[in-house]
């Protein structure tokens, strides 16, 4: 464990007199073995110590004060909801102050009319979609966990997921946002309208922003009809570059599916050992499309008539519960390499166009540093995720990982893409984000970041 110099750890006890003393006496925790679980995320990183305390949020007011004082006497704060992030952008290292809102998980208005929900970031995502359900509507983002992901979470890293294709991330879906800033100075941006631009876009500026910025304490959410029907295919394929061509030939026939989620063999067979399931037994990939809306039978054809030839087996449905069974391979996916070791999950996105080249780059940079690498992707927008199953033993993550790591990075940039597509920067990529922004670009966010929160006390050391 590190040590705080004299003058932080001074700080650091006052701050946590002045909350003992403003907040009530259940949002404050103290006791190391309490605090210990809230220093890492799921992304499995690891920094040195483990937070002061943590604050439990129940009410903005807990968020305006904690914020207030931790920015008075520089302690940094690290908002965290479920700590389902992938890129390690909630870990909170020694001397942090975490700010959970889990506990502020109340859907404040449900408006079928106005086809909107204001609800408050702890909300679990697929809480949200259950809600909307029972007026017919739906929160259209649908990132893999989100049984467990909270929208404050969502909002934080602009999370995607399975339905993105069609319906958009996470920031296709916020309309406005409450919010706290550094010093504690209360904001709201947006609006409960669909269109508006009134003013900079200071909703879309915090969506993907990672905690740096503001602490959100409320979010209004678009809400979507749920599709008067679907069509769901499950296409296995003799190779992973030949599924990826397949997802690639959909999109130039014009076609926009919900979901396009493609899985490759090494995927397959973990799933199949976690599982006790025979998917890799009927291919080296599996190629899920869905769907939806009035012509989803009519699409799923044209769909169907675009991968013969090309896949070797082809299963269709129309039956909500049997397409359920085929998308739970996808969503039981991270859980079952999870068993194997600890994940370091890539989330690169190129244009479509470039996706068999980006599957048959990844193949050849895992033969070449002798790195397992197992890949999802949503094929439909470009987004892959290779992943890199790391022995959790192990006190560091080996060079050859971070070496194939590195050249997936250089492998989506050289293709026109992007680090990130969906999970963030965190820590874990920070180190290659200005081989993307470039050096001016980089600079402005840096502005940005001194505009609101001049003393670095949010999130420090994420994402910028």
């Amino acid at each position: 464990m590190t040590h705080q110099p004299t003058g932080q750890a001074t700080a650091a006890a006052r701050l946590l007199g002045l909350l003992a003393r403003d907040l009530a006496p259940d949002r404050l925790t103290t006791d190391p073995a309490a605090t210990a679980p809230y220093a890492t995320d799921r992304s499995g990183a690891r920094p040195d110590g483990q937070p002061l305390a943590v604050v439990h949020a129940e009410h903005p007011d807990d968020v305006r004060t904690t914020l207030r004082h931790a920015h008075a006497l520089r302690v940094p704060v690290v908002p965290r909801g479920a700590g389902t992030g992938l890129s390690g952008a909630a870990t909170a290292p020694e001397g942090t102050l975490v700010l959970d809102l889990a506990r502020m998980n109340r859907i404040v208005e449900l408006s079928p009319d106005d086809q909107l929900a204001v609800v408050e970031p702890g909300v679990i995502t697929a809480d949200l979609d259950r809600a909307a359900a029972a007026h017919g509507l739906r929160y259209a983002p649908d990132p893999a966990s989100a049984a467990i992901s909270t929208i404050g979470g969502n909002i934080a890293t602009n999370a995607g997921g399975l339905r993105c294709a069609k319906y958009g991330v996470t920031r296709d879906s916020v309309l406005g946002l409450d919010a706290v800033l550094a010093d504690g100075t209360v904001i709201r941006t947006g609006r409960r309208t669909v269109k508006g631009v009134t003013g900079y876009d200071l909703t879309a500026l915090l969506t993907g922003s990672e905690g740096t910025l503001a602490v959100i304490t409320a979010a209004t959410v678009r809400l979507r009809p749920i599709p008067v029907a679907t069509a769901t295919l499950a296409a296995y394929f003799s190779s992973f570059a030949a599924a990826a061509a397949a997802a690639t030939a959909i999109t130039a026939a014009r076609i926009e599916p919900a979901m396009a989620e493609l899985l490759d063999g090494p995927v397959l067979a973990a799933i199949d050992g976690a599982q006790d399931s025979n998917l890799r037994a009927r291919g080296a990939a599996l190629l899920l499309v869905q769907c939806d809306g009035a012509g989803a039978a009519e699409e799923a054809a044209h769909v169907a008539r675009v991968l013969e030839g090309r896949a070797a087996s082809l299963d269709i449905t129309g039956d909500p519960v049997e397409a359920e069974a085929l998308l739970a391979a996808r969503r039981l996916a991270l859980p079952s390499l999870e068993r194997l070791g600890r994940p370091l999950i890539e989330d690169i996105a190129v244009p479509r166009s470039q996706l068999a080249e980006a599957v048959r780059s990844i193949e050849a940079i895992s033969a070449a540093h002798g790195v397992p690498v197992f890949t999802l992707a949503h094929a439909a927008d470009g987004n892959l995720h290779p992943i890199l199953v790391i022995d959790p033993a192990l006190p560091d993550i080996p060079e050859a990982a971070w070496a194939a790591a590195s050249d997936i990075f250089a492998t989506a940039l050289r293709l026109g893409g992007t680090l990130t597509g969906e999970h963030g920067v965190g820590t874990l990529k920070r180190q290659w984000l200005a081989d993307e922004l470039g050096p001016d670009t980089l600079a402005l966010h840096h502005r940005v970041k001194s505009a609101l929160d001049p003393h670095n006390i949010l999130n420090p050391g994420k994402a910028i």
